[in-house]
Order: structure tokens, then C-alpha cells, then sequence
């Protein structure tokens, strides 16, 4: 049934490519000299309007790209599955990629992805299962038959999800996925589509201000704690391609990672620029870590878990994925 699932999701990733395919940029913003020898001055960054991607924000407001001679332009995408056919046709750069779902197109050969940076890291409470204040849902045992909301089928939320629902005694086929961007995600549950949501940052901190929703379970926990969930992506190609332009991201992201991981009030200020979160809204929700190195034995946690639960083929190392810093 996993596997079924999986090679689903990987054919609408396919054929996502292919629609993709027909935006791909052009090299008009190539640098033919100066600044700072970069090949490429402008990248387009695919992003998800959450949490995860503060550093990003944080770089460009304290000119940390522009000190590299970078322009970067964020697109906001709905999920990871859709960012990545438009990072291997070449209409984004660089995407925030889970790495559930690069893991998966990279055993899929849809391409050869590398990892410039670490992005974000699970904390306590980071990514919940969340019910209406007046469901009769009280534990994950009552989620069986219900309809859980994940931001995409085959992913890192089906997998927290998956983790949770065994731990407490119940198999994925016990519940009904419905894949779904973040931001419709408290609508259908308001309404009554779905049963419950599976949340991140702002959302989860929205719908809990907002609806009164209640936290069943926190899916971050056992075999998942602290557990490593994106990385700043790209391809093999466009690494070869611009491999200066690459390293000057890489130096900038860092610099900003490592402000996120440190100054709450960074991450805080930052964050309504890109969501609908207000500021008091800002300064209460649940952040992860913001990590600032590339640590293979941290990544690897993810390739063997999905393995274990079905979701890869056959064991993966990480380590030819992740790109050294520059020094």
C-alpha cells in the first residue's frame, strides 16, 4: 500500500515537471563580470509562507546577499511537491526543500538535488495534529476513520502522521489523508471537511488563537524528536552551472541561519512580512532550531526512517547530497 502510495505521488511530481518545464528562466541575468565573479546575480528561491524559511528574510533585510552581490526573489509555493518540478525545469534556483520529498524525487532519478544549507530543525510542538474545540476527537485513538489534513501526500507530514498513529496503536490505513496547502488547511477544518489539521508555524499558532482549536498530539515526539526537516535545495546542473553564485547563497543563508537560531526577536520581526501572522501573533507562536552546519549523521535519521516505514525502495546515503561550505 506504501509503495502504491508512493510511486502516485511521484508520478504527480512527474507530470507537475512537465507543466513546469515550459517557465524555465533564461540566463539574462548572468553576470559577464564583476560582481564578485558570480555567473548568476539574481535567484529565484522557492519558498512556503511558514516558519522554516525566516533566515531567507533575514538575509535579505540585513544585506547579507546583497553583500555577496545578490538579488533574491522569493515565489511562494503551496508545498516541497511542487517546488521541486519547478527547481529541476529551472523556474526556481533554489527551493525549500523537505527533506522527505527530496529524498524521494532523488530515488525517483527525477534529478540530482543538492543540499546548499540546513534550514529548519522540529522542536516540541512545532508540528501538532490539531481538532476543532468542539470535536468529540479527544486522543490520536480517536482519529480512527477521520480525515487528517497534510500539506502533501508521501511526505514529511504523512510521515510524522504515520509515526504517531503507530505509536498509538493504529496503521495509516486507519485514517483518511487529504493533501493540502497550509494556508487552506484551517478553513476546511473551520468548516468541518476534514477532522483535523497537521500544522506548522504560523498556522498552528493561528488556529489555536483564532478557532479555539485543540492540540491532540505532537508528532515531533519518540523516533522523530528534534528530527531534521528541510534543507536550502538545488540541483546538481545548476551547481555546476553556478557554482560561485551557490557559494555565495550558501555564505549568506548561514550567516542568517545562525541569527534566526540565536535572536527570537529576528525570526519574529521577519515573519509578517511573508505570512498573514501578525506581529503579537509572532512574538507567541513555537519555533524550531535554525541550524547552520550540514550534519550528514542528522540528515541520514530521515532517508532511514523513511525506509523503515516504507516510503524509500532501498538505504540511501545522504552524504553525496550535501554540499560543503565554502571556505
Amino acid at each position: 500500500m506504501r509503495l502504491t502510495g508512493r510511486r502516485t505521488v511521484i508520478g504527480v511530481i512527474a507530470a507537475l515537471t512537465l507543466t513546469a518545464c515550459g517557465g524555465a528562466g533564461t540566463d539574462t541575468d548572468t553576470a559577464a563580470a564583476g560582481n564578485n565573479g558570480l555567473e548568476k546575480t539574481t535567484l529565484k528561491v522557492g519558498i512556503l509562507p511558514i516558519a522554516d524559511v525566516a533566515a531567507l528574510y533575514i538575509a535579505t533585510e540585513r544585506g547579507f546577499f546583497k553583500d555577496e552581490g545578490l538579488t533574491v526573489k522569493p515565489e511562494i509555493v503551496p508545498s516541497t511537491v511542487v517546488a521541486i518540478p519547478k527547481l529541476v525545469s529551472g523556474a526556481v534556483d533554489i527551493a525549500l526543500g523537505n527533506y522527505f520529498s527530496v529524498l524521494s524525487a532523488q530515488e525517483a532519478k527525477m534529478a540530482n538535488f543538492r543540499v546548499l544549507a540546513d534550514t529548519f530543525q522540529a522542536k516540541p510542538d512545532v508540528f501538532d495534529i490539531v481538532v476543532k474545540k468542539d470535536s468529540p476527537i479527544q486522543s490520536i485513538k480517536d482519529l480512527k476513520g477521520k480525515k487528517i489534513s497534510v500539506a502533501s501526500l508521501n511526505s514529511i507530514g504523512t510521515l510524522a502522521v504515520d509515526q504517531t498513529l503507530r505509536a498509538n496503536g493504529l496503521s495509516p490505513k486507519d485514517v483518511v489523508y487529504a493533501p493540502m496547502g497550509f494556508p487552506d488547511a484551517p478553513g476546511k477544518l473551520a468548516s468541518g471537511q476534514t477532522d483535523a489539521a497537521w500544522l506548522t508555524e504560523p498556522f498552528l499558532t493561528g488556529v489555536q488563537k483564532d478557532m479555539g482549536a485543540r492540540k491532540i498530539a505532537d508528532t515531533m515526539t519518540g523516533a522523530m524528536a528534534d528530527f531534521p526537516i528541510a534543507g536550502w535545495t538545488t540541483t546538481e546542473p545548476s551547481l555546476s552551472k553556478y557554482p560561485k553564485t551557490m557559494a555565495a547563497f550558501q555564505r549568506a543563508i548561514v550567516k542568517a541561519q545562525q541569527i534566526a537560531d540565536s535572536d527570537r526577536k529576528a525570526v519574529e520581526k521577519v515573519l509578517p512580512t511573508y505570512t498573514k501572522i501578525t506581529p503579537d501573533a509572532a512574538s507567541i507562536i513555537t519555533l524550531g532550531a535554525y541550524p547552520s552546519t550540514l550534519n550528514a549523521t542528522r540528515i541520514q535519521r530521515v532517508a532511514d526512517l523513511m525506509l523503515e516505514y516504507g516510503y524509500l525502495k532501498a538505504k540511501m546515503d545522504v552524504n553525496p547530497l550535501l554540499v560543503p561550505m565554502p571556505q
